[in-house]
Parts: structure tokens; sequence; C-alpha cells
């Protein structure tokens, strides 16, 4: 059996580079496979959806893991099996951006096992894969015959010196000011997500349009490929259940109003859920009483669902025509605010931030240079100085919950409060700083309550950031004809909306944004309308956290390690750091502090960290004594350590260096041990450095009086200066 022969298609970026999207050589049992190439990079995607439903499945069971093979960037694995383990931060935050583009995309009603897998299996290091993932992800749904309402694809768009950069290499995107990755379809965007330095809302609409022309060539040459494959992109027939408009009629006419008078009665989370329960309860009793066992033992099954959907259009119905909210609140109202910093007395700053029910306690840890986080993927090694965790208890939100550590969600919220505030953090901070925000309380926008909280914690604890964050959660209800868009959604309200997006800024512009749009036709307009509605909210969130800390405190906490830094001749950092870290540990250990050295650039950077200021300029003189450079004519108090014969060696300034017996004196000596012994105080200048050698030549005599030439006097050498 000779090989497969491919079938591709190909298109150029907006830079002229080629990519290529390749069916048919590859995992060919699958559903759908293919190749994405991108220079030397590529991705290879597979596509599997179960043909039974699992008894019972009552929601969409769709899993998406993206993960990069470490041979295609020329590397072994460094962790202990030398093996790809489990999937990295950035490999979950990129399988996340591929699921919520694709998720929305499946049929109505769709329950059937898929699994899409995204392996990046050859790498140039310059080209950034994630903006390739889900074009492989949605090339291999379109050429299978698996449901799907694409194609789509996604693009990063980048703003590097005021022009807008389609999926730009690693190295170029350092120097961006706007980073995000656009999903669309050939019509509609669908999400966008990514971090900005302060951006206005038109230059973010400027570039999700940039990334949505070139998504339309995306998606044009996957529609080419299905057409090459032929047959096999038809997707299979789907037994859709149909509505059973008796019962659903029957619910209506008993639950409707039922329903409505819960949604307008401004009730708080616990209330409102337990008001919808019981008017489901009292539901099942009436149809049981009224129906009969037989007919709920058919159709009992059907009923919640039923119900749910029933309540959403119910609650989406009455926020549209009468613009009133299941709290009460107005389409723009957010909810009331208390914040409070320095609440935790041991860490090195603390907030608690509280929207309506939903609470964030963020705690801010400093740390030196060895706290840092080691980042270790296939295309990248490096060390991360700021560090933001997101916890999620079950408690938030009165639910006994196994603590398994974080998953995917809370990777995702951790990034995106993380990215917030990263553009505010001081360029040249020494210190390694750790965020933790733990959600006491839940009721929608929890990671927009940790930039809140997060921001203060900063401020409380010194860190001299740009200006306070805050971030803010935006919904809309839109039947195509009339929208609702609503600031500060609960929880309840992100379920049953048709977008939800989160923006979070400064009061100079926004620093991050995540977009999911779930509907079809989203004018700009709107989308400009709804980010400006958001630029009102966070403002008057931002000025609400204010009343309690509206600036960076003047210092630290006085627990809090102190670090300065001290910049050093390269050629000095052997010196500090001792044969074998001999003199670095004895200056650690003798001063209580800790050190830490590196090289940037053509210099050494040495940082002294310690909550005792005593003994950081202890280290400090310690660490200038040894990287000090003398200069010819400066004098010194030195100490004699050694007598020889012709002179004797002193110790000055971590230095040494010989003070010849022809410099000890105007006059002649014969013996020098007559002079001086070891241990002695001896003042000395620097008269001279030999080139080659790099010694010291000291002079004792030039600081002395020349003797008058008068033909008498005493001529014995003095005695030493002491």
């Amino acid at each position: 059996m000779g090989m497969k022969t491919p079938i591709s298609t190909s298109f150029n970026l907006p830079n002229g580079k080629e990519v290529v999207i390749e069916t048919g050589k590859l995992a060919t049992q699958a559903d759908g496979s293919v190749v994405v190439k991108v220079g030397d990079t590529m991705i290879f995607a597979t596509a599997c959806s179960s043909r039974e439903m699992r008894e019972g499945q009552s929601f969409f069971p769709l899993s998406v893991d993206y993960q990069e093979k470490f041979a295609a960037a020329g590397r072994i694995p460094g962790n202990f099996f030398r093996r790809e383990a489990r999937l990295s931060e950035y490999e979950i935050l990129t399988s996340r951006l591929v699921d919520r583009a694709v998720r929305p995309l499946f049929p109505d009603g769709y329950m059937f096992e898929t699994q899409i897998i995204l392996n990046l299996i050859s790498a140039d290091k310059e080209e950034l894969p994630d903006a390739y993932a889900a074009l492989a992800a949605s090339a291999a749904l379109t050429a299978s015959d698996i449901p799907f309402g694409g194609p789509i694809s996604e693009v990063r768009v980048a703003r590097i010196d005021g022009e807008y950069v389609v999926n730009p290499g690693r190295t170029e995107l350092q120097k961006a000011d706007i980073d995000i990755i656009v999903a669309a379809s050939l019509d509609d965007v669908m999400m966008v997500e990514g971090e900005m330095k302060e951006c206005s809302e038109m230059e973010l609409i400027e570039a999700i349009k940039t990334g949505h022309e070139a998504i339309k060539v995306q998606c044009n040459a996957q529609l080419e490929l299905a057409k090459l494959v032929g047959d096999k992109a038809i997707n299979r027939e789907v037994a859709v259940t149909e509505v059973d408009e008796e019962l659903l009629g029957k619910i209506k006419d008993f639950s409707s109003d039922k329903i409505l008078t819960i949604a307008k009665g401004a009730h708080n989370k616990g209330d409102r859920k337990k008001g919808f329960s019981a008017i489901k309860d009292e539901l099942k009793e009436h149809l049981l009483e009224t129906m009969g066992e037989e007919y709920m033992d058919e159709k009992g099954g059907m009923v919640s669902g039923y119900f749910y959907k029933l309540q959403k259009e119910i609650i989406r119905e009455m926020v549209m025509s009468e613009n009133i909210r299941l709290d009460g609140r107005k389409l723009d109202e957010v909810r009331s605010i208390w914040t409070e910093v320095d609440y935790l007395p041991a860490a090195h700053g603390s907030a608690i931030f509280t929207r309506g029910e939903t609470q964030s306690l963020t705690s801010l840890t400093l740390g030196t240079k060895l706290d840092r986080k080691m980042v270790d993927n296939a295309l990248d090694n490096h060390y991360e100085n700021f560090i933001l965790h997101y916890n999620f208890p079950g408690f938030s939100v009165g639910e006994v919950k196994p603590m398994r550590g974080p998953g995917r969600r809370e990777v995702g919220h951790a990034n995106l409060a993380g990215r917030s505030l990263k553009q505010v953090l001081p360029d040249d901070s020494p210190y390694t700083i750790r965020l933790v925000s733990d959600i006491l309380e839940s009721n929608g926008s929890s990671s927009m309550a940790t930039v809140c909280a997060g921001s203060m914690a900063l401020m409380d604890g010194g860190i001299p950031i740009s200006g306070g964050v805050s971030g803010i959660a935006m919904g809309m209800i839109s039947d195509g004809k009339r929208a609702a868009i609503l600031s500060d959604i609960l929880g309840d309200e992100d379920a049953l909306g048709d977008m939800d997006f989160k923006v979070t800024g400064t009061k100079n512009g926004i620093t991050a944004c995540q977009m999911d749009i779930k509907i079809d036709g989203l004018p700009y307009e709107l989308m400009e309308k709804a980010l400006m509605q958001a630029k009102e909210g966070r403002l008057h969130i931002l000025d609400e956290m204010n009343k309690t800390l509206e600036s960076t405190r003047e210092d630290l906490k006085p627990h809090a390690p102190r670090i300065i830094s001290l910049e050093i001749e390269k050629s000095f950092i052997g010196a500090v750091i001792g044969p074998g870290g001999k003199v670095i540990q004895e200056i650690q250990a003798e001063t209580e502090t800790t050190i830490n050295i590196e090289e940037v650039g053509d210099k050494g950077v040495v940082t002294i960290a310690s909550s005792n200021k005593a003994s950081i300029d202890a280290a400090l003189k310690r660490v200038k004594a040894i990287t000090y450079v003398p200069e010819i004519g400066d004098v010194y108090e030195a100490k004699v350590a050694s007598v020889m014969p012709y002179g004797v060696f002193v110790d000055f300034m971590g230095k040494s260096g010989l003070l010849h017996v022809s410099e000890i004196s105007h006059s002649r000596i014969d013996k020098v041990e007559d002079v001086f012994k070891q241990g002695d105080d001896v003042k000395v200048k620097l008269v001279g450095i030999d080139k080659k050698t790099g010694k010291f030549r000291l002079s004792r005599k030039a600081l002395l009086p020349r003797p008058e030439r008068n033909g008498g006097g005493d001529r014995r050498p003095p005695r030493n200066d002491n």
C-alpha cells in the first residue's frame, strides 16, 4: 500500500506568509484530521465525535486539548519523567481559546461526545502557534462529517509602531501595545481576548475589524478544502429531538406568571433560586395530579429542561421589553460596592472587594528573584516575576465541592486578571510579586472582582503601579431587533444572555478584555455602544475603590522584605560570588540577607533583600567593597596584612596592594619590620596601577611632608602612623 495522497489548500497572510492546510495524509481513521503549516511550524489537529449518545446526557460533552510536543522545538522535557505530562497553563489557555470559538457552532441539542486534539509537531520559534490552533481545529471539523456550523478561524492582531499587524512574530510582538486574539466566522465576530496598554474603545474595535478581514480569507480556504474532500465532508444526519408542544404548553400555562413574579421580585440570589425551584416542584406535582403517573413516567424527564427554557425566555423578554433586571437594577447600574484594605496584618498587602454578592479577598506577597516562577514550554523557557492565582472554592456559591486544585476556568480567570494588572506594574521592580485572589462569595464577575481587589492590594503593599485598575462584566440580550446591554451582570444573567464580555482598565484606557459573542451578526455600532457603557461602569467602580485607597502607599509594610539593586561591572560578578559560591554565601549568612546576581546586558545587577535595613546596609557595604574600582590619586585607610623585606602588603576597600619599602618614608629604611607589624593601620595613596597585572602601587611617603634639607636634624625613619 503506497503513501496516501494528501489534499491541500493554501492562503497568504496580510504579511505575505503562506499558510497551507493539508488533509488525507495523517490519522485518516479520525472523523477529521488536518495539518496546518506555516514555514517550519506544523499543527496537527484531529476531530472525533461519537455516533451514539450516552443515556441521560444533558449537556454537550466537548473537550479540546492543545499540546506542544517538545520535539517540535528540538528539546527534551525538563520534568522528572522526561516526557510531555499534563497540560501547562499556556496549553490550557490555548485550548480554552479554541473551545470558546467552536463550541457555539454545534447544533442545539447535539449531545454526542466530541474530542478535538491539537498537537504542535514542528515549530519555528518565531512563530506563535496559538494564533493557528483554532484554524487547525475548525479545518479538521470542516473536513469531517461532524455537524459543525463553521468554518471559523482565529488570528492574533497586534498594534506595533501604530500599525495593526496580523500574526506577528514572537520578537516583533514584544513591541506591541495591543495584543488580542480574534475569533470569527465569515460573517460574525465570535470571541475577542487580549491585553492592551491603556488603549481606547475605538482602537480596540479597529483591531477587531483588522482581524476579521484576515479571518474571512482563512474561512474561504477551509470551504475550498471541504469541496476537495468531497463526500467525507458532508455533515452526518443527526436526529433532533422534537419539542413536545403539548407538554410545553402545559408548563407555560401553569408556570409563566409565577416565573415572571419571581423574576420581577428583585430577590437576592438565594431567594430567587429557591423561588424558581419551588415553582418547578409545584409544576411537577400539578402534572402528576392532572396527567397521572403513566404520563409523568413517560415525559417527566423533560420537565426540568422545558421549565428552564421557559424561564430563560420569560426573563429575556422582561429585560428587553421592560428594562427590568432580576435584582431590580437599571440596565447600566452597578451593584453596591464596599472595599477594605490592610485586612490581613501579616500579608505584605491585602484588600477585600465586594460587589453585590461577589467578594474577593486578595493577598499580596513580595519575594526576591529566587521566588520567580519558571515557565518551561516547548517554545518558551523563561522566568516570570509577577504571579496571580485565583481560587474558587465551593462555599463561595454555597456548595460542597472537592478541593482538587485549579481547573481550566480558574486558570483562565487568573490569566485575564493577571494580564489586566501587568500593564500597570513598574518595569524595574526588583520584587517577585504574587497575588492570590480567594473568591469568598460569587454571583457573577468574580474575575473582575479579582482585578479590583488585586489593584488595591498592590497599592496597599506600596507597589508603585501607574494607576488603579478596575474591571466590569457586561452582558447583552437581543432578539435581532431589540438589544439590552447590561452592566455588571449577575451569574444568572450571564447564562441567559447573547454576549458577555469583561473589560478592565485604568482611567486612561483599557488594559485587557474578554468577549464571548453568542449571536450572529452583531453590528460594530452595538459593540461600540456596549464598550462605552462598560467604560462608564468601570470608571464608576474605580471611583468607589478610590474612596478607600486612591494611590499607592508611600512605603512598604514594616515586615515586607526590602530589596535594593546595585549595578556592578560584569567582570566583578565572579568575585562577588566567589569560588563555589563561598563569598556570596558568607555575606548572606553573616548579614542575614538574600542576595541575587544576574547578567543584564553588559552589566551585573545585584539585588539584596531583607526586612532589616541594617542587614541590607551591611551586605551592601560588603558588595561595594568587592566591586569598588580604585582610582589613581585616591587616599585610603589601610591595614597591614603581611610584612616582607621589600615592603608591606596592605588591605584597603576589599583590595590588596603593595606599599614598597621605597614608598614608606622619605628616609631610607633598612628593616621594614622596624616600621610596621601585621595589623597596623596606615594611610596610603594609590599612585599607580600596573596595566598588565592590575596590581596596585601604594605610597605612604606621598602623604608625608617632605623634610627640609638643612644639613642637619634627625634622619631616622619615623614609626608608623599609630
